[in-house]
């Protein structure tokens, strides 16, 4: 049987010392669910949230495939989910388990260093917007827009709406002609921090907005007292977090799975 945890600090021990926002997020119930092989005493767990679940304590092969119903029914589109074990052994489940559909690859853990970032440096590089170009924080009419267009939807969807997004949420975008061309907004929150989803359009890119973007965001999340988390796709991402001011800390497996 899997079990959606209402009371989901009885998971918290199987996901300990797991440096990820997105579980923080889960057993604070800010954002996303934990399910679990018992609902008293679990032994295995899942963190569920966007595209994204993290499998954390013994490995069990039916959490592993419930997630397929959960974000798969039969009338949706495939869109796929990352998998993230939590050690080889989950990692072997997910593979024995969903076997051609599971597409192994890298992702790349940024440290998490509260009062590393220099103010001074962020603000240079906000000011050093090019001309034509306009920058503003994600207002209720920026967050219905985006969430209309496919290549930034992710700044935002993750928000059942603009009252959510406002409590929880954080973005910063650079307009062309009043289109978003770059952001950098929340993808996920937790109650003391955001998960920083950032992209450029692609006729807008290698022209610095995504840094410019970048600064603007974590000084906002200063101002806030909120931290910036990061955590990159690729070592593109994780080359402008270095530029911010972040530091990489290891590299690690995760599964793209598609139905």
């Amino acid at each position: 049987m899997v079990y959606e945890l209402r009371d989901t600090e009885k998971a918290a021990p199987l996901f300990e010392g797991w440096q990820e926002s997105m579980i923080w997020s889960c057993l604070q119930k800010v954002m996303g669910k934990i399910y679990t092989d018992a609902p008293e005493q679990p032994a295995s767990a899942m963190a569920l949230l966007a595209d994204f679940c993290f499998f954390a304590g013994k490995p069990d092969a039916e959490l592993v495939r419930y997630w397929g119903g959960l974000c798969f029914p039969d009338t949706a589109a495939s869109r796929g989910i990352i998998m993230v074990p939590q050690n080889r052994a989950w990692g072997e489940l997910i593979e024995s388990s969903w076997k051609e559909k599971a597409r192994k690859t890298t992702r790349y853990a940024i440290k998490k260093e509260p009062g590393i970032f220099d103010r001074e440096k962020l603000q240079a590089a906000v000011t050093a917007l090019p001309e034509g170009f306009t920058l503003k924080m994600i207002d209720e009419a920026l967050y219905l827009q985006c969430r209309e267009i496919p290549w930034c939807r992710d700044w935002v969807a993750n928000y059942a709406d603009y009252a959510m997004y406002r409590k929880y949420g954080l973005g910063a975008v650079i307009l062309k002609d009043g289109e978003p061309v770059s952001g950098a907004s929340s993808y996920t929150s937790y109650r003391t921090g955001i998960e920083i989803e950032i992209d450029t359009r692609e006729d807008c890119r290698r022209k610095g907005l995504a840094y410019i973007c970048g600064a603007k965001l974590i000084l906002e999340c200063m101002e806030r007292g909120w931290y910036p988390s990061w955590d990159a796709h690729n070592p593109w991402s994780a080359a402008l977090a270095e530029k911010l001011g972040y530091h990489f800390d290891h590299e690690y497996t995760v599964y793209e799975v598609y139905r």
